[in-house]
């Protein structure tokens, strides 16, 4: 055989020619898959996203700027106890796919592993590409120890987390992952098996109005119980502030699963990050006897705005998003954490109650819950009582790396 035929259709458009080469023609050629090298894979590797989402109009692009060091192509503090790869997968000329193979050396010795991660996957609806192209992440963790790969990840759980099963009809609230629906079957047919789904859960915020009353009664008695005292962040004590936030969160998920501690230097670049994006009045710090037990924050849902500037803070982005939100809607209720000793006792009530009134004064219509761990049977109960219905499932996979499970590149 030849050269695979191209055949090329001139249009009714004037002037517009465009050339249409066969899929079967396409799947001919080879499949490589490679490790990211230089200026111009790096390109490839992020260009790859914005075309294969330009015709979806439920993609938003990410916030470039972060994206770069959160896949390892600048410094980023999560890659100073971890080891990153990124890989692209190309069809004869053609980037295809791709893929960050992670190995979280934190995670490792918290929860006493050898387990390696995935993240930012990408990939055409080829299956071919997508398994050579995983396949050759997990080699690569394979190489350093790894007995078993888990993903997505991007790049840990205390980021953008999980693959959207679920809920495409809609874009993806601000730092919720989204993705092609064929991306489920692309990942099984890798030899990944389902490990732990995660749940986002909306509701009109004027669900005060209509609060279940013994939901009212757990926060009325715990407020009572432990004379629990709810504030604001300080805006004149700002990075202090957040700090006590980032701390309690490190201490509240111990038991949680495949949480793994913030490092400090991820805690300051959190800090600085939270800065630019809280508002005083969607917080709240739950303090006894002057202690920070339980802290709550609402991130405004900054992607409207961010699909307008095309994921680009500079030079005007960042004006754009702040003089913007004042206009935003949505509210993603990103977490109400509670220290271990206070946990189970309704002080994560009590912390997000101090939040809706105001978030009410700011004028949004719409919260969101995520995410939720499917696990996790206390918070999912206390929010579906609440009335919030589930919006999107995200979801996780495992896949064993032992010489028994090697999956066929074919």
């Amino acid at each position: 055989m030849g050269e695979p035929t191209r055949v090329c259709y001139l249009l009714t458009f004037p002037k517009q020619l465009l050339c249409y080469q066969p899929l079967n023609a396409r799947m001919s050629e080879n499949v490589l898959c490679q490790p990211v090298s230089g200026r111009q894979d790096q390109k490839a590797f992020l260009d790859l996203e914005k075309r294969l989402y330009r015709d979806d109009p439920n993609w938003v692009p990410p916030l470039w700027s972060e994206r770069v060091k959160l896949v390892g192509f600048k410094h980023h503090p999560f890659y100073d106890d971890a080891e990153g790869q990124t890989f692209l997968v190309r069809r004869g000329d053609r980037v295809v796919g791709r893929v960050l193979a992670v190995v979280n050396h934190a995670h490792n010795r918290y929860h006493e592993e050898t387990r390696g991660f995935f993240g930012f996957f990408e990939c055409e609806d080829d299956e071919e590409a997508a398994i050579e192209l995983l396949n050759t992440a997990g080699n690569w963790l394979k190489e350093r120890g790894m007995t078993g790969v888990r993903g997505p990840v991007h790049p840990s759980l205390n980021y953008e987390v999980g693959l959207l099963v679920d809920g495409f009809d809609t874009p993806p609230t601000f730092l919720i992952p989204y993705n092609h629906p064929y991306y489920e079957r692309l990942i099984q047919a890798a030899g990944f098996e389902k490990s732990q789904d995660l749940y986002s859960y909306e509701a009109s915020i004027d669900i005060l109005e209509t609060l279940d009353p013994k939901l009212l009664f757990v926060i009325e008695e715990s407020t009572r119980r432990f004379n629990a005292v709810c504030r604001s962040i300080d805006p004149k004590n700002f990075n202090a502030d957040v700090r006590v936030f980032l701390d309690i969160y490190n201490q509240s998920l111990q038991r949680t699963w495949g949480y793994v501690p913030m490092s400090e230097a991820e805690v300051d670049d959190q800090s600085k990050g939270l800065k630019n994006l809280l508002l005083p009045k969607l917080t709240s710090i739950a303090e006894i006897d002057g202690k920070p037990v339980g802290a709550g924050f609402g991130l405004l849902d900054y992607n409207p705005l961010i699909k307008k500037i095309n994921g680009k803070l500079f030079p005007f982005g960042w004006l754009k998003l702040l003089m913007g939100r004042k206009k935003l809607k949505r509210l993603r209720l990103v977490s109400a954490n509670v220290l271990p000793e206070y946990q189970k006792w309704g002080l994560g009530l009590v912390t997000l109650y101090k939040i809706l009134p105001e978030a009410i004064k700011f004028g949004i219509e719409m919260g969101e819950f995520s995410w939720v761990l499917e696990s996790n049977q206390l918070s999912r109960g206390t929010i579906e009582r609440g009335g919030a219905t589930r919006s999107k499932t995200h979801r996780i996979y495992d896949r064993s790396l032992t010489p028994d499970s090697e999956q066929a590149s074919t």
